[in-house]
């Protein structure tokens, strides 16, 4: 969990049997039909259905119960095709700007069925963006960022993005069809020790939530360690949580006066 509030991701590699990718190509060639916004995991995927099978495999469950907790509830899902030497990338952006939510995060699962190389394309991320609020596609400007990380991944593949994560597709100069699904799902409850917490003082995790990134500015990436322990504190319950003292020095409002 922590590798997730610092990097604002968590990626499972191969976690998908061989036998359900290959069912996947043919499925998501098809197109998935769109279900209601808020729909319940169970009313939206019926069990038995491709995507509840992809849901209940236990490393995918475990990890979406860690992040948003049990049952939680469907924004939306889409299938995503990059067609072979299609000559155009997507921009790096950000989803859904308005949402300010400092305390709470949707998260967007994302699955590729196939083996991703890197000439076919794969999301492009922008490690430790997610909490650095921009108007959606503002970073679209940006081709290249220190540190960014395309994904190459075999086939099977989950990861879970911070619905705040700068990323966008890449242009697939391969010669063949890349799928990629998504579902971006909304907590139903209060994210707060949703995950094991039997090693919150294990001095790793402190040191996770401290790293820093090479596209950080020397000021202003300071606010992203700022937010992250902003983040911990809403997601732990501890409002004494810290790194190097940086919030508790700017919280610091005594209201005794002098006598």
């Amino acid at each position: 969990m922590a590798h997730f509030v610092a990097h604002g991701s968590l990626r499972l590699d191969a976690v998908v049997p061989t036998e359900m990718n290959a069912e996947a190509i043919g499925f998501l060639g098809r197109g998935v039909p769109g279900v209601p916004y808020g729909s319940a995991v169970a009313d939206a995927y019926p069990e038995g259905s491709f995507v509840r099978r992809l849901l209940d495999i236990p490393a995918v469950a475990g990890a979406l119960r860690s992040l948003v907790g049990p049952d939680p509830r469907v924004d939306h899902h889409a299938v995503h095709v990059r067609e072979p030497r299609e000559g155009s990338a997507q921009p790096l952006h950000g989803d859904a700007i308005i949402d300010v939510r400092t305390d709470a995060f949707d998260v967007q699962l994302m699955y590729y069925p196939q083996d991703v190389t890197l000439d076919m394309g794969g999301t492009l991320s922008v490690p430790g963006s997610h909490l650095r609020r921009t108007n959606e596609t503002d970073t679209g400007r940006y081709q290249n960022l220190l540190g960014q990380s395309r994904l190459v991944c075999p086939a099977g593949t989950v990861v879970f993005l911070h619905h705040g994560l700068w990323h966008g597709g890449r242009r697939n100069d391969s010669d063949a069809v890349r799928y990629m699904f998504k579902i971006r799902f909304n907590p139903a409850v209060r994210q707060r020790r949703l995950w094991d917490t039997s090693d919150l003082g294990d001095p790793r995790v402190a040191e996770e939530l401290s790293t820093t990134f090479p596209w950080y500015e020397p000021a202003t990436g300071r606010l992203e360690i700022y937010n992250r322990v902003l983040l911990w504190r809403s997601l732990t319950g501890d409002e004494s949580f810290d790194l190097e003292h940086w919030v508790t020095r700017v919280s610091n409002r005594p209201q005794e006066e002098v006598a």
